[in-house]
C-alpha cells in the first residue's frame, strides 16, 4: 500500500499544479515562472544527490575506492538514455515554436505531450528505485527517506503542472482541457516508478547501478530544459533564487524523514 500510494503522490502534484487554469485568468507571468522553474531544478538536484547518488555510493561501501564506479556508470548511462530519448522523440517544448528530434506530423499537443514525458519520465523512475532500495534494506534507504523524495517530487511537479497547463489555456484551450493536458503530463511517472520496482526486484545486485541512472536522467533535465529555460531573458535571479529554496526544501525533507 505504502508503495502506490508513493507512485501516486507525485501525480497527485501534478494535478494540483494544472488545476491552477481554474484559479488563474491570464497567462503566468515570467516572474513566477522563472521562479518555479528554478524551484524544480533545485528540488531535482537535492533529490538525485542525497536520495540516489549517495546511497548508490553507500551500498557499495565494502568495495573501497570502486565504490564510486557503480554510480559513475549509472550517471552516465541515465544521461545518455535520456540524450537518446531526447534525439528519437519527435516532441516539442512549452514556449518553443519549433519541435526538436525526427520530422514527424503529429500535432503541436501530441509533441507538447511527448516532450513532458521525456520530461517527468526520470522522476517516476526516481520514486520507483528509492521505494525499491528501501523494500531492499539498502543502506542510505528507508521507506521515510522513499516518501521524502516521493513528496519533494510532488511539490516540484505543482509548478510544473501549472507551467504545462497555463499556456495550453492560453493558447484558446479550455479549462478542463487544458486541466486533462496537464494531469496526463505526470501519468508517465507512476508507469516509470512502477515498471522500475519490477525491473529492481529481478536485478537487486543492479540496484547501486539503478539509483544513479534515475540520478543521470533528472541531472539531464534540469541541464538541457529547466536551466536554460530559467535563465533566458529577464528575471534569472528569481530562478536562482528558487533553486536555493528547492534543494534547501529538498534536502532538509530528506535529512528529516530519512
Amino acid at each position: 500500500m505504502a508503495l502506490i500510494i508513493g507512485l501516486l503522490i507525485p501525480l497527485l502534484g501534478t494535478m494540483l499544479g494544472a488545476a491552477f487554469v481554474f484559479l488563474m485568468k491570464d497567462e503566468m507571468s515570467a516572474r513566477l515562472q522563472k521562479s518555479l522553474l528554478g524551484f524544480a531544478s533545485g528540488v531535482m538536484v537535492a533529490a538525485s544527490v542525497w536520495s540516489l547518488l549517495i546511497p548508490s555510493m553507500e551500498m557499495e561501501e565494502g568495495s573501497g575506492a570502486w565504490s564510486v564506479f557503480p554510480a559513475a556508470t549509472g550517471f552516465l548511462l541515465g544521461i545518455g538514455f535520456l540524450l537518446l530519448l531526447d534525439e528519437l522523440t519527435p516532441h516539442l517544448h512549452i514556449g518553443a515554436t519549433t519541435p526538436e528530434g525526427p520530422r514527424s506530423h503529429l500535432s503541436r499537443t501530441a509533441m507538447l505531450a511527448l516532450a513532458v514525458t521525456i520530461h517527468n519520465l526520470p522522476e517516476g523512475m526516481a520514486v520507483g528505485v528509492v521505494f525499491a532500495g528501501a523494500d531492499e534494506g539498502a543502506a542510505g534507504l528507508s521507506l521515510a527517506s522513499a516518501l521524502a523524495v516521493s513528496i519533494g517530487i510532488a511539490i516540484q511537479n505543482v509548478p510544473e503542472g501549472a507551467i504545462i497547463s497555463m499556456p495550453m489555456r492560453a493558447a484558446g484551450n479550455s479549462k478542463w482541457r487544458s486541466f486533462l493536458l496537464g494531469s496526463l503530463s505526470g501519468a508517465v511517472e507512476p508507469l516509470g516508478g512502477l515498471a522500475v520496482v519490477l525491473l529492481a526486484s529481478f536485478m537487486t545486485p543492479a540496484l547501486p547501478y539503478l539509483l544513479a541512472f534515475a540520478a543521470g536522467a533528472m541531472f539531464y533535465v534540469v541541464v538541457e530544459e529547466l536551466i536554460p529555460e530559467a535563465s533566458e531573458g529577464e528575471h534569472s535571479n528569481l530562478s536562482t533564487i528558487g533553486f536555493a529554496i528547492g534543494f534547501v526544501l529538498m534536502m532538509v525533507l530528506d535529512v528529516v524523514m530519512g
